[in-house]
């Protein structure tokens, strides 16, 4: 399988695609005027307590408080060390009203909500995240191998006792990345002093910053790209912005000398995205329907709870019999949906309703293709098979907007809901509102303002039903066209 990298970085947004076989997987986005802050360290103020809900609202500076749920707080021991064991403790217990809180970003704010906090403090390097609070050490969960599970964990105390005893300081934890997968010792005791420096630097700093304010803040998207991105099956990474080139080379000789041979600077005339068709795909995935190659189709939809996807046969007839044909729609619908959910960034519960199948062998089968199809998957997630009602029910780790909610807003006729009142609704709603008028005001006439078509409706087929009312009424309808109106809006004016 070939992978390439492709940053576009313009001084207002930075794009970063993922292309598998020449296909486009993820798009990541971050805009110079509002960047993520997923990563981020704050020294906050808190400034609610919430005995009900178990959590607590946090001023980090924001133009939202963030918020913090008992579970993610965890109290530090004389060492500085979490202490927590056995259940959560009460709120209360655990932070006051005004309290100094320092705190870590794991959500982004989204929609109406405010950022996602912890004090589960942790900095991340090329292979390492170094959590200075715990003494833990923690394996991704990618490297299945148990032998180089259990090599990388002897690397890693290893190298912190070695470095101990040379004077560094530094008795945290460590979850080791998925690319330290392979890595050497060498390799690792770069990313370990680096590491204990940084905390060190963001100690002192937590004790001179008055709160709120911002402690640490993670890398700018490029950058955060060859360090959590790229792996050891990269075949490239084409930049189209020679000063970002030039950073990303820097950035990458000093903490992953193994991919700097594979960047490369695009200074083509044709735009980069352009090239690889990656802005055509970003369009349909704004699209509710995506189109499969038999001829089937999926609708995906997202909500505020959930996002649904419904697989459909479409104008794919199959071969042998209907059950053939289901079974292989589903099982090509299978592959689409984890390269959907991974190209619109969806998250949360995710309910997939695949085409019913009788045969349980099937089932199987386009259950084991959707698992497979979701390791390449960068976020945590989790299927819990097949329900009584036929659907497979799975959640996603959603810490920043889908790809939708960044791009797009809501409709401001129909206001998001996708759909709007009929004319012939629109009309009869303007019968019932002339009929409250007349009998609350006198007025000579009354003027119907609408839209166009709603107008040509009234002055057309409702003609016969206008002039029953206007006799019901005892006083004349007159109707203007009012060209910014749309199909839903009207108003009723006494004359």
């Amino acid at each position: 399988m070939s992978e390439e990298l492709l940053i576009n970085v313009a001084p207002m947004e930075t794009r970063v695609a993922l292309v598998e076989n020449g296909v486009l997987q993820e798009v990541y986005l971050e805009r110079s005027a509002r960047r993520g802050i997923v990563g981020n360290i704050y020294k906050g103020k808190v400034v609610r307590v919430l005995p009900g809900m178990q959590a607590a609202f946090v001023d980090i500076g924001l133009e939202r408080a963030g918020f913090i749920h008992a579970s993610d707080i965890a109290p530090l021991d004389e060492e500085g060390m979490e202490s927590r064991e056995g259940e959560v403790a009460d709120i209360r217990a655990l932070v006051r009203e005004g309290q100094s809180l320092v705190v870590q970003v794991v959500k982004d704010p989204i929609s109406s909500k405010g950022a996602r906090l912890t004090t589960h403090l942790s900095v991340s390097a090329r292979y390492l995240v170094y959590m200075p609070q715990t003494r833990h050490i923690g394996i991704s969960n990618r490297i299945e191998d148990e032998s180089e599970r259990e090599r990388l964990r002897e690397l890693v105390d290893l190298a912190s006792a070695r470095l101990a005893e040379e004077g560094h300081s530094g008795n945290g934890g460590f979850i080791l990345r998925t690319v330290a997968e392979g890595v050497s010792e060498e390799e690792l005791l770069r990313d370990i002093p680096f590491l204990y420096k940084l905390w060190s630097e963001l100690e002192q700093r937590i004790k001179s910053e008055k709160e709120p304010a911002i402690i640490y803040e993670d890398l700018p998207l490029f950058m955060r790209a060859l360090r959590d991105l790229a792996r050891p099956h990269t075949e490239k990474i084409r930049i189209d912005s020679r000063e970002a080139h030039a950073r990303a080379a820097k950035f990458a000789g000093k903490y992953a000398p193994e991919i700097a041979p594979r960047i490369e600077h695009y200074p083509g005339e044709r735009p980069l995205f352009d090239l690889y068709g990656v802005e055509e795909e970003i369009r349909k995935a704004l699209q509710n329907k995506v189109t499969l190659k038999s001829g089937g189709y999926l609708i995906v939809e997202q909500t505020e709870a959930m996002s649904t996807i419904d697989v459909n046969t479409g104008a794919f007839v199959g071969h042998r019999n209907l059950e053939e044909t289901i079974f292989k729609t589903n099982l090509e619908a299978a592959t689409a949906i984890a390269r959907q959910l991974r190209l619109r960034n969806l998250g949360g519960i995710i309910i997939i309703d695949f085409i019913d199948m009788v045969d349980t062998e099937h089932q199987r089968q386009v259950l084991r293709t959707l698992e497979k199809s979701l390791e390449r998957d960068h976020a945590k997630n989790s299927i819990t098979g097949v329900s009584e009602l036929g659907l497979v029910e799975m959640t996603r780790k959603r810490t920043r907007e889908s790809l939708g909610q960044m791009l797009c807003e809501p409709c401001p006729v129909c206001a998001g809901r996708g759909t709007l009142k009929t004319p012939e609704t629109v009309c009869y709603e303007i019968f019932r509102e002339i009929i409250r008028e007349a009998r609350a005001y006198d007025s000579e006439k009354i003027m119907v303002l609408a839209s166009e078509v709603v107008i040509d409706l009234l002055l057309d087929e409702e003609s016969a039903n206008v002039a029953d009312l206007e006799e019901f009424i005892g006083r004349p309808i007159q109707f203007q066209v009012e060209p910014i109106y749309n199909q839903e809006q009207y108003d009723i004016v006494l004359v």
